[in-house]
């Protein structure tokens, strides 16, 4: 009952249009990681000017520690987009990889349900034959 039903959904996916457009997937996530890693690679080089404040109020320390904790959020934040892009693109290449697997399969099943086919035909051949 199980396998019925996962033969049921495996046939209902369009794997022609899976098969289609797994290269563009793996395409697109080599495309964002470049992307992350470039601008990750010119905001390492940027210069940032600092402007000097007088720093006697305790308002300006305030703001300054929480442009601090900011900045720290930020690269943070940075860091997990460029570990997530790079997750993505690994995702992607399984899934192309998968989907050649699984077109691989899915000719050999053919393969093998016309040979089951034919050795059925010729079986029952020579059962008529010999029953004749």
């Amino acid at each position: 009952m199980v396998a019925s039903t996962i033969i049921t959904v495996l046939s209902n996916i369009p794997w022609g249009q899976v098969v289609d457009n797994a290269p563009k997937v793996a395409d697109g996530a080599t495309k964002l990681w470049n992307a992350v890693t470039n601008r990750k690679s010119t905001s390492d080089h940027t210069h940032h000017n600092e402007i000097v404040i007088d720093t006697t109020s305790t308002d300006l320390e305030a703001l300054r520690n929480h442009i601090i904790t900011m900045e720290g959020n930020l690269s943070d934040l940075q860091n997990q987009m460029r570990d997530s892009t790079q997750l993505i693109k690994e995702l992607a290449l399984q899934n192309a990889q998968l989907v050649q697997k699984i077109e691989l399969n899915s000719i050999r099943l053919r393969q093998l349900a016309i040979a089951t086919a034919t050795s059925l035909a010729i079986l029952a051949g020579g059962i008529i034959y010999l029953l004749v």
